[in-house]
């Protein structure tokens, strides 16, 4: 199985901003998310993390067991000029654009499609792979990254459209699980959010 962490609250988040590929750091909070995670990630015996310390903090204090490696294929996408500006920033008609167009780059800098594309290969090649971790039934890969990936991630399971990312909402700190069934993906969990302590 592969369970999906979003990362904890950044400063960021906090203030409602976009965030792709800046660096901010956890809040209070977010670090309370992380750590938050930990029983449900005890049978995680891989951890792969977005390149951006956000993702690798949550990793440290969500499962500290196990050593994390880097997969640049899970960073968030790139806002472009839009990275740090808030969602009132884009109006109703560059969001209707947004939602229209899957390959639209957000802010001249990369499309959804694109995060697809990256994301999609790495799991088509975990499927293709019987010995990997998504068909373990034992042992788990976490990956901690960020919203638009992990909406990636969950579009491959169900084979729908990447578009469906905009009709599903994602928190800080929660867990999205895939499976297999029959040897194709199935899609266990989305959006589940631990009770902090």
């Amino acid at each position: 199985m592969i369970i999906f962490v979003r990362h904890g609250q950044t400063t960021t988040n906090a203030k409602g901003l976009l965030v792709g590929r800046s660096d901010p750091e956890l809040t209070e909070l977010g670090q309370r998310q992380a750590r938050a995670l930990r029983p449900l990630l005890q049978n995680v015996s891989e951890v792969w993390v977005s390149p951006l310390q956000r993702a690798r903090f949550t990793a440290e204090l969500a499962v500290p067991h196990v050593s994390s490696s880097v997969r640049a294929s899970f960073v968030e996408v790139d806002y472009g000029d839009l990275e740090g500006q808030p969602m009132s920033a884009i109006s109703p008609a560059q969001w209707r654009a947004f939602e229209a167009d899957h390959t639209m780059a957000l802010g001249n800098g990369e499309s959804l499609a694109s995060v697809d594309a990256r994301v999609h290969a790495e799991l088509d090649a975990l499927l293709a792979n019987r010995e990997s971790l998504l068909h373990s039934l034992e042992h788990h890969l976490a990956i901690v990254s960020h919203v638009s990936p992990i909406k990636s991630a969950m579009a491959w399971a169900l084979g729908v459209p990447g578009s469906v990312a905009w009709r599903s909402r994602l928190d800080n700190g929660s867990i999205t699980t895939i499976a297999t069934r029959r040897a194709l993906p199935t899609l266990i969990h989305f959006n589940m959010v631990p009770p902090l302590d």
